[in-house]
């Protein structure tokens, strides 16, 4: 791969990642534990943003507590956990995914679910050998992707030897997808479903496009003035053009 090729940094839930049953099941009953109405997938498509907080204040009328909040987050991840083995990736990804590596181009995840849980999750997908970096959030949930996006690219264009798994100590998951060269944030798109992500790549100095079929209403993601596509086969060849 030389300087100047296009680079894919693919988002994982909602994207590559079909868990809109999961999310929706999750929230629901960690709603139902605190006492909160259920909430249709349109209305949390309206209402969701990042930082996470957010969300719920837009629900709340308040700011939850930091008490609150952590409540709400681990409510949210347990139940999400018993949902997600009924999803899979999203139609097509498949197929997109190795298209893009045998053309000889290259691609990541950048994913603020938490690397040790979105590792063994892409493995068994059997998919992971199509991709430079698998990087997953550490830390704390509920923030956003600007920074961990500045060092995922900082990563991959240092290679194997300056991998980072999002929080810059050099621990996330390289993987043999594609060519290897520097990668040029300029010649970067990210894809994914929220606008956080169109935040991050702009932050990083990268382009990006964004799909319909996650967290955002398509009202919501036409603010952030990147393209928005209903499927992930014209979001790969929005990129190519985007970058090239």
């Amino acid at each position: 791969m030389g300087t100047h090729a296009t680079h894919i940094v693919w988002d994982w839930n909602g994207t590559l990642f079909h868990d809109t049953e999961a999310v929706m099941g999750a929230t629901n009953a960690a709603f139902a534990e605190l006492g909160l109405p259920p909430i249709t997938l349109d209305r949390y498509r309206e209402l969701y943003c990042v930082p996470i907080p957010r969300f719920y204040e837009r629900l709340l009328g308040r700011l939850p507590t930091e008490a609150e909040w952590l409540v709400m987050d681990e409510a949210f991840h347990r139940h999400y956990a018993a949902h997600r083995p009924a999803c899979g990736l999203t139609e097509g990804a498949e197929l997109l995914l190795e298209s893009w590596q045998l053309a000889g181009r290259s691609q990541s995840i950048l994913s603020m679910y938490g690397h040790d849980e979105l590792t063994p999750l892409v493995r068994g997908f059997g998919i992971e050998a199509r991709f430079l970096r698998v990087d997953g959030r550490t830390g704390p949930s509920g923030g956003s992707k600007s920074e961990h996006m500045v060092r995922h690219l900082a990563a991959l264009t240092a290679g194997p030897s300056g991998a980072g798994n999002g929080d810059g100590h050099g621990n996330g998951t390289a993987g043999r997808g594609g060519a290897t060269g520097r990668i040029d944030p300029g010649r970067t798109v990210v894809i994914g479903d929220a606008v956080d992500d169109a935040v991050a790549a702009r932050h990083a100095g990268a382009h990006a496009v964004l799909y319909t079929g996650g967290s955002h209403s398509r009202a919501s993601l036409a603010a952030a003035g990147v393209p928005v596509v209903d499927t992930l086969a014209e979001a790969v060849e929005l990129a190519e053009q985007i970058a090239a």
